[in-house]
């Protein structure tokens, strides 16, 4: 018997605590791992591109289980995966629970989402950069069915310009860039895109933002916001009524937070349609 061997087997022999009985009684709703960086592909409409997810992976412990299995969750994560996506999600989700041995958990996936935009005068292009969440909630069903109900989650940077400020001022109107935080319930079979998230938030803004803009795009830009002034109540009221009209959308939860050019503190509003 080669080193190799001998070491696979008294790896095997070892003790398995966590597989013991737990006396205490107590069930835990949720236990796993947190702040997991790994590399990922996201799908996306401009084609795939690589990112790093941080992901965080829990599951429900029946109150005789002492433990679970930490090592799982990352495992799970090495295997050769299709690019990320609403199906992925998903697929990922119903994969977690049965490798766990577990009747419910979750996963969430937190990653920078990047869009190419065109410049709206001069057409030059440059990358936008989103901060994206998914989470699939999985649960075992009585068939052995998993059932899997799925959110994605986007802040999305927009520009916003005070109608006050335009009304009372003789020249000019102070203006701010602004986040919009959307997060929507899918139909787990959703084709919804990031980017689709992203449109809603940024049609409805006094203007959305650019990664390069030349002068003739500054100067529209300008413009746009100056005749299309937006409170940050009207921000997510707006961008919240087209969430609600999209038959995708199962339950919304919109938020937009004014980082004020005149005062050092932010203004917000939040709207949550179940």
């Amino acid at each position: 018997m080669n080193d190799l061997n001998l070491a696979f087997l008294k790896a095997n022999s070892l003790p398995d605590v966590q597989a013991n009985k737990d006396e205490r009684a107590l069930p835990i709703e949720r236990v796993g791992i947190r702040g997991l960086r790994h590399p990922i592909t996201i799908r996306s409409a401009q084609g795939d591109f690589p990112s790093v997810g941080n992901f965080a992976m829990d599951v429900a412990l029946a109150a005789e289980e002492k433990g679970t299995h930490m090592s799982r969750f990352v495992s799970l994560l090495q295997e050769k995966r299709a690019a990320i996506d609403s199906l992925e999600v998903v697929k990922l989700a119903k994969e977690m629970l049965p490798l766990l041995e577990a009747s419910e958990g979750q996963i969430e996936l937190t990653y920078t989402h990047f869009v190419k935009k065109i410049a709206p005068v001069s057409a030059v292009e440059s990358w936008m950069d989103y901060e994206v969440t998914w989470l699939a909630k999985a649960r075992q069903l009585n068939q052995g069915e998993i059932s899997v109900d799925l959110c994605l989650r986007a802040l999305v940077p927009v520009m916003s310009l005070c109608p006050c400020s335009k009304e009372i001022s003789e020249y000019g109107a102070h203006n701010q860039r602004s986040h919009v935080t959307m997060t929507v319930a899918l139909d787990s079979n959703s084709a919804m895109t990031v980017e689709d998230l992203v449109a809603i938030a940024e049609s409805e803004a006094s203007s959305e933002l650019w990664g390069v803009l030349k002068r003739p795009d500054e100067k529209w830009v300008t413009e746009r916001a100056y005749d299309n002034p937006k409170f940050v109540e009207d921000l997510v009221r707006d961008v919240a009524g087209k969430l609600k009209q999209d038959q995708r959308v199962i339950s919304l939860t919109v938020e937009a937070e004014n980082f004020e050019s005149i005062h050092n503190h932010s203004a917000f509003a939040k709207i949550s349609i179940a």
